[in-house]
């Protein structure tokens, strides 16, 4: 019986075996597989039953039968004794001279035995020679030879040693450097980059290689091409992660010549910074090495020949060499903190003694900037370290240098010194208490004195990064000194220079403002010089308000990140603007009845002290402890305004006008936005009172003349109304869940404000004020009726009326608050004001609506002040309301078609490329018509969004060349510079569609772009050189 049961096995085996060599192969694979799992059949009987298969002539036939076999091996491989194995590796290899349509089944049973556990050493070397022998890989299908790349994969998993290295060494290296082009529509997408990087993980994945790589490597950089230059160079970087002093020992003279001499000798800034960030990782590599006892310090003899081969160049006269050296100087000196005190101890000292020998601004220039890029490398180790830093020996020397550079009458040489001592002050330890106080001055004279612009920024600049290192050299030295400054020669109407100097304190009190023990210094400092410069009627005191308004706002938001910071700015900045405004607006009316004098109260309960200086008193003094114990002794805000007796009849009108209501706004939103939820609402519970009830309390005033009333009718209050501003930089700027009181009547009366003030500034900032709230209100029946309302109010206003511009403002600031949030009334207000379009009167700034539309406004509806901002609400109004405006284009009169085309234009202008370049072909010929607008807000939004398109769809851009080449150089000569301008782009532009595109219109470019060479302004000029010049070259070789 048993005998019957191998009979039919066997014979169930040879029908399988005839059925994969008839075509079937995944059904008798998968059963010859299980039984050999099973015990039915073992691989030596499949074997002999696929004799006459792999004897039959057909190459077909004999390659679906070692298929089968593989396939079967794939699957039972695991089950296989070394001894089969032998004998399986010896038979593929044999069959790799077989016909060409065998090689692959054969791959593929050798991918399976190169993931056995038994195989016997040196099969791996065997199977890999065979392969390359007798297979030429790179003529095989990307199947296939991706089967040859998994076994070498495989095999690199036994790490076998000796020939196995080389061997696979010199079949992956072949291919270095990488030279290959994709070609066109490759489906796959893989780049020249893609290989190279693949490659470079190859071969810098094992030590073993380094033997045959190091010299490989430096072949190729002595190679004329750039790419193979580079992609040796970052191969030798990639290397250095995982080599050791073993593998470089025996190459390190060579690398490091080739390395120097590319320095030296190239005039590429890519392989410059390629060989340096080699150099940086080779000095690295040999810096961590753990070295024996008796071992050779290849690190000290590396840096050694670096040495002898640049410092000699540092002092030169001609100074030829000197940055190629300092470069490479620098790169390794930055790979360790060894490397750093071998180099520097040598290097300093030689850089300290040229400067001394120099006395040309320019060299002494070039050596301080050299000795720049050493303090830098300093900065990564942190503290000095005195036992080994050969920086802080030097130190008096570094900061003579240093501190004579920046008396120096060159304002280069002032720059680097600038950047020397910011550098010098953020090492921990290294300058004196009396160093600190000669850098103080230094910045303080630079910044306050110094003619050129440059130093003096750059001072303020160095002074805030320094301030937060030494707060109170900072607070104690300068800020008075910019106090005393800013306070000289008060009364005096000298000139511009007393101007400019109080505008450099200003920005030099914003600059140093970096820790908020600083800000406690300078906050009301600026305060008071606010109040001061807003007396009297002089022409320039609206300028100064305005900067230091300025002032205020850097403050607030280098203050943001800091909690205890913002908090202490927004209690001290906001209540005393809103005080002098307050006090400022109450002079413009007329017997307005009693003064609403009241007592000074604290801003909170418990965040600011309630001790008052007496009636009168005006000086800001500093922070100062509270003397009442029930203050617990906190700092508080110094007082800042006098009695309302003394100071209102002084006070001019400079806080009324609008640019400087409009400086004051982001002052107030940038003290508000970064306020925790707790501190808001306290701030929130004062403020909303003051507009609505005169509540005056809380303002650091003891009087005023009148009661504050901006919400109530009468020409009288105008002045009053245009504080509405300032409610909505505070109001606007609050976060989400912040309860703001009586928010249902507030917004009643900004809307009643925004549809009956005649006054353009109060009315559309009550518009933005509402607009603001209702973005931010919670969906529910409260939004629905105060929205329902709003409407009820602006339909009649749009009809018909003196007040159409007030309703249409309204509409515009409301539509974009609910477009935001996806409101579902939003599509029928923005249906209001695409039927607005046709409006002979409002139809032009309904268009422009459009463009507020979509465009992020600056001090509202953003996301920076908490505002309901949805995801890509841009391309959802793009696909609501396109259409529609191009159906009321084709449907509108002459007279109101641009309307359309402006209103397109915008809302194009503001969508993201990616998408707009999906819709061009349907929208590109309203564009082109567009260009035929003779409005000029028009001309110039559509060439806004030409000209990336022109860049990222040259292909359909192609199709209408001849209108785009025409429509631009008709607008180079438009009477709008802005325009002339755009146009010129655009021109420019042009130059990125396929040459033979342009060919044809070369000469008739380059001879219109003739004449804006010659116009009257220079940015248009600048334009106009840079076009023509591009145009020249199309067509020339290489471009």
């Amino acid at each position: 019986m048993a005998a019957a049961a191998g009979g039919a096995g066997a014979e169930r085996l040879g029908g399988l075996v005839r059925d994969a060599a008839g075509g079937q192969q995944d059904g008798p694979a998968a059963e010859v597989a299980a039984g050999v799992k099973d015990g039915s059949w073992t691989v030596l009987q499949l074997v002999e039953a696929l004799g006459s298969c792999l004897e039959n002539a057909d190459p077909r036939t004999r390659a679906r039968g070692i298929q089968l076999l593989s396939q079967v091996l794939l699957e039972c491989r695991s089950l296989l004794q070394e001894k089969e194995v032998l004998h399986l590796v010896l038979f593929y290899e044999n069959r790799l001279q077989d016909h060409h349509l065998v090689i692959p089944s054969v791959l593929q049973g050798l991918r399976a035995l190169s993931m056995c556990e038994v195989l016997a050493p040196g099969l791996a070397v065997s199977v890999l020679k065979a392969i390359f022998q007798e297979v030429h890989v790179q003529s095989l299908l990307q199947l296939d030879r991706h089967t040859v790349y998994s076994i070498i994969t495989n095999f690199m998993v036994t790490r076998e040693e000796g020939p196995f290295v080389e061997e696979l060494f010199e079949v992956t290296s072949c291919y270095f450097p990488i030279d290959f082009t994709p070609p066109p529509n490759d489906p796959h997408g893989i780049q020249r980059e893609d290989l190279i990087l693949s490659l470079r993980a190859v071969l810098a994945s094992t030590p073993q290689f380094a033997e045959f790589l190091l010299p490989l490597l430096i072949e190729k950089m002595d190679s004329d091409l750039q790419s193979a230059k580079l992609d040796s160079l970052q191969t030798l970087t990639a290397c250095c992660a995982i080599y050791g002093q073993k593998e470089l020992q025996e190459f390190l003279p060579s690398l490091w010549s080739s390395l120097r001499r590319e320095v030296f000798q190239t005039a590429s800034e890519k392989v410059e910074a390629e060989c340096l960030t080699a150099l940086h990782a080779l000095s690295a590599c040999l810096s961590r090495s753990v070295l024996s006892s008796d071992a050779e310090d290849l690190l000290d003899s590396f840096l050694s020949s670096i040495l002898q081969d640049c410092r000699h160049h540092l002092c030169e006269p001609d100074m030829k060499l000197v940055w190629p050296s300092a470069k490479l100087l620098q790169a390794a000196a930055g790979a360790s903190l060894r490397t750093y005190h071998r180099l520097t101890h040598s290097v300093l000292p030689l850089l300290l003694e040229q400067y001394t020998k120099h006395s040309q601004s320019s060299q002494r220039r070039t050596i301080l900037e050299m000795l720049l890029g050493f303090l830098e490398l300093q900065q990564k180790w942190g503290r000095v370290e005195e036992d080994e830093s050969a920086l802080l020996s030097l130190r008096a020397p570094v900061c003579s240098v240093v501190f004579s550079a920046l008396t120096d009458p060159s304002v280069q040489l002032q720059l680097v010194g600038i950047r020397a001592l910011t550098v010098l002050g953020s090492l921990q330890g290294f300058l004196s208490p009396s160093d600190l106080e000669l850098v103080v001055d230094h910045l303080i004279r630079l910044a306050l004195h110094e003619e050129d612009s440059q130093s003096s920024e750059a001072a303020m600049e160095a002074a805030g990064s320094l301030a937060p290192i030494y707060p109170e050299v900072f607070s104690g030295r300068m800020v008075p000194r910019l106090g005393e400054e800013l306070r000289s020669e008060r009364d005096e109407e000298r000139s511009l220079d007393l101007r400019s100097l109080r505008q450099r304190c200003l920005q030099a009190l914003a600059a140093v403002s970096t820790h908020t023990s600083i800000v406690r210094e300078t906050v009301p400092v600026l305060l008071q010089h606010l109040r001061q410069v807003q007396k009297g009627s002089e022409a320039g005191s609206a300028r100064e308000v305005v900067s230091a308004c300025q002032s205020l706002h850097r403050v607030a938001l280098q203050c943001q990140q800091d909690a205890e910071g913002c908090w202490y700015f927004h209690q001290a900045a906001v209540p005393c603007l809103l005080a002098t405004a307050v006090l400022a607006a109450m002079q413009g009316r007329r017997g307005a009845g009693a003064p609403a004098g009241t007592a000074a109260a604290p801003w909170g309960p418990a965040e600011r002290c309630c001790c008052r200086p007496p009636a009168g008193a005006g000086t800001a003094g500093p922070a100062a402890p509270c003397q009442r114990q029930s203050c617990g002794g906190q700092r508080h805000v110094p007082f800042l305004l006098p009695s309302a007796e003394s100071a209102h009849p002084l006070l001019g009108k400079a806080l009324l006008e609008e640019d400087v209501l409009a400086a004051m706004v982001p002052v107030i939103s940038a003290a508000t936005t970064h306020l925790s939820p707790e501190l808001a609402a306290q701030s929130v519970s004062h403020v909303v009172p003051l507009f609505l009830d005169g509540e005056v309390s809380f303002l650091p005033q003891n009087s005023f003349p009148c009661s504050f009333q901006p919400f109530a009718e009468g020409e009288c209050l105008e002045a009053q109304r245009r504080l509405v501003a300032l409610l909505m930089a505070f109001v606007c700027s609050l976060p989400r869940n912040v309860a703001i009181p009586q928010q249902e009547r507030l917004l009643r009366e900004l809307l009643a404000l925004s549809c009956s003030c005649n006054c353009p500034f109060t009315a559309t900032t009550a518009a933005k004020c509402f607009a603001g709230l209702v973005n931010k209100h919670p969906a529910g029946q409260q939004l629905d009726e105060i929205l329902q309302l709003a409407v009820n109010r602006m339909e009649p206003g749009l009809a018909e009326g003196p007040r159409r511009v007030q309703a249409l403002t309204l509409l515009l600031w409301v539509t974009k608050a609910l477009v935001l949030r996806y409101h579902p009334l939003s599509s029928h207000l923005t249906d209001k004001l695409l039927g607005l379009l046709g409006d002979v009167e409002l139809g032009p700034a309904a268009a422009d609506g459009f463009s507020l539309l979509m465009a992020e406004s600056p001090d509202v509806l953003h996301k920076g002040c908490h505002a309901d901002v949805r995801i890509m609400f841009r391309q959802r109004f793009f696909t609501d309301n396109v259409p529609k405006l191009v159906q009321g284009f084709h449907g509108a009169g002459p007279d109101v078609k641009a309307n359309y085309l402006k209103g397109l234009s915008h809302v194009l202008n503001h969508l993201p490329k990616p998408v707009l370049v999906t819709e061009l072909p349907t929208l590109l010929s309203l564009l082109l018509e567009a260009l035929s607008c003779s409005d000029r807000v028009v001309q110039l939004s559509t060439l806004s969004c030409l000209q990336p398109l022109l860049l990222e769809a040259p292909q359909i851009m192609s199709l209408h060349v001849d209108t785009l080449v025409t429509k631009f150089l008709s607008l180079t000569s438009s009477p709008a510079m802005a325009v002339r301008i755009a146009a010129l782009r655009c021109a420019h532009a042009l130059t990125s569609l396929p040459t033979i595109v342009l060919l044809p219109y070369k000469a008739r470019v380059i001879r219109a772009l003739a004449k804006p060479l010659d116009d009257k302004k220079r940015l248009v000029r600048k334009e106009a050189v840079a076009a023509r010049g591009e145009w020249f070259l199309v067509g020339s070789p290489g471009r």
